[in-house]
């Protein structure tokens, strides 16, 4: 194993504690701010352009997923006109932003993280409201934002130096970075302020003026983030925040000649989708768009002969069903090797079980509600449709009101098994033995995604063996598959998972930035001493 740590000046913020009375009682009163607020109609979202507040002709209201009937607050939409009007603007300021300092530019994203911490609890209820995440779940997303933040603050100031190259007589050589121009940035509503926020201080700090399209179902948490990054001091040129439909307003964006680079976070079919129209030159397209995309995954985990199931059974539950299993890298395959597959399964759909269900601004709630209205009845048929065709091991019980799914457990299931193969992005989970850790790790390849995956085991050889074998981009070994932490495990995955760098790691900013190499022959006859 390698020694050597990287040298950083950044720091992981810390979560929360929430065995602290006085942290509970700060989080009840954030989600009485927000209760507030709900009932005075006073939360809404809205584009905002060259620092202005403008309107589209579409509104909607921001639902509850927990209580479907509670509007949280009014929704207003960008259209193709306003749409036009920011990169108008963005490309007005593009110059005078990526002549910033590199340090400037990352002393005013270190900014938004302080912001962030001085918002942390009203951020994380209206995580909590807007997109039914569990305390810890909101709280851990808050934190991930603010260190997005510093981290790439502290990794743009060392990108920001120029580098000398080899030196040899009679020539000067430099290796230097400069932006890549407008950078657009699809965020997505399961990480509703960690990703957008993540993706979008990337491409500012390294220079790119930008544009943040949300997802629909998180605008109001996406449009506070937005207001802090003008409030820390990111001209008002060099960002627009544009909330609207997918299929129109994040289209027209990504199919117009202006955007140079393109950051989303989603489904396969849209990042495909998005890669595919990012290909096609447009008259007058200047640059070759640049596509950075996360696309999801269908991760397992593999639980060893000689595994520690106490662990291995805590690890999956948190795994498969923490947030309702709507994270890319939940597991929602797991392949258990011999004699341990019904012992394994047996005391899994007993902690399944004792899951706590409910409303996420409860404090014990573990499993709350899915996002949406269509996410409830797509997942609810797929496994209705899953249970004609595989062995139901274990099905818990769901609050009638709002977008809630049960914890849903299959057994013996097949690897040709579209239960087994499709990502479903639910509280959805698929069983199978295998004979031997070989064969597990085959079957666990055996995916069209390469994201995460996780495998308890007590053997020293087969953790080795996994290291090697088992393909994914984040590898866990005895742990949960979610939870990755900027810094400490750079996340993003390959094959149908996405492309790009790892977000959260040391070359992410790469991708946002163009590399340059000047070289100047120092052997110059003479000089002209009046234009010094």
């Amino acid at each position: 194993m390698l020694d050597n740590v990287a040298e950083t000046n950044f720091k992981n913020e810390s979560p929360t504690d929430f065995t602290v009375l006085r942290n509970i009682r700060l989080f009840e009163e954030a989600l009485s701010s927000v209760k507030s607020l709900i009932e005075a109609k006073e939360l809404e979202a809205h584009p905002i352009v060259a620092g202005k507040a403008e309107w589209g002709k579409t509104t909607i209201e921001s639902q509850d997923p927990a209580i479907p009937t509670l509007a949280l607050g009014k929704v207003n939409f960008a259209d193709r006109t306003i749409a036009d009007k920011a990169l108008i603007s963005l490309q007005s300021g593009a110059k005078g932003w990526a002549d910033t300092p590199p340090k400037e530019r990352a002393e005013i994203i270190r900014k938004i993280a302080n912001l962030m911490r001085e918002k942390r609890y009203f951020l994380t209820a209206l995580i909590i409201c807007e997109c039914g995440k569990p305390w810890m779940e909101a709280d851990g997303d808050v934190v991930e934002a603010i260190d997005f933040c510093d981290y790439y603050a502290a990794q743009m100031e060392k990108l920001g130096e120029p580098q000398k190259l080899v030196e040899v007589m009679g020539e000067h050589n430099i290796y230097f970075y400069q932006p890549r121009g407008v950078a657009l940035v699809i965020g997505p509503w399961n990480f509703p302020l960690a990703i957008p926020c993540g993706m979008t201080v990337a491409a500012l700090v390294t220079g790119n003026v930008t544009i943040l399209k949300p997802a629909e179902q998180s605008s109001l948490i996406a449009f506070e983030f937005a207001k802090l990054v003008l409030e820390a001091g990111v001209p008002s040129d060099a960002f627009a925040f544009l909330p609207g439909d997918g299929e129109e307003i994040g289209a027209h964006l990504v199919q117009d000649r202006n955007i140079d680079l393109i950051c989303f976070t989603g489904s396969k079919a849209v990042g495909l989708w998005i890669i595919e129209q990012a290909s096609k030159r447009i008259d007058d397209q200047r640059t070759i768009k640049k596509v950075i995309a996360e696309m999801g995954g269908k991760n397992a985990i593999i639980i060893d002969e000689d595994a520690d199931l106490d662990e291995a059974v805590k690890g999956v539950l948190y795994s498969a069903f923490g947030f309702a299993g709507q994270k890319c890298s939940a597991c929602s395959r797991v392949i258990a090797v011999g004699d341990c597959y019904e012992p394994f399964l047996k005391r899994l759909c007993a902690g399944a079980n004792d899951l706590i269900v409910g409303d996420p601004k409860r404090p014990e709630t573990f499993l709350g509600p899915v996002i949406d209205v269509e996410s409830q009845q797509r997942l609810l048929e797929r496994i209705k449709k899953a249970t004609e065709e595989n062995s139901l091991a274990f099905q818990g019980e769901v609050p009638q009101e709002g977008y809630f799914v049960p914890a849903t457990i299959f057994k013996d299931v097949a690897a040709d098994s579209p239960i087994w193969s499709d990502e479903l992005f639910g509280p959805v989970l698929a069983c199978t033995r295998a004979n031997s850790f070989t064969e597990a790790i085959e079957l666990a390849n055996n995916s069209e995604y390469a994201l995460t995956g996780a495998v308890f085991s007590r053997s020293p050889n087969n953790l080795v063996l996994a290291t090697k074998e088992f393909k994914v981009g984040n590898l866990y070994l005895n742990r949960g598959s979610t939870g990755a932490i900027v810094q400490r495990h750079p996340f993003g995955g390959f094959k149908m998972s996405g492309v790009g760098s790892k977000a959260g790691g040391p070359d992410y900013l790469l991708q946002f930035l163009e590399p340059r190499v000047v070289t100047e022959n120092t052997m110059r006859r003479g000089f002209t001493p009046e234009l010094l």
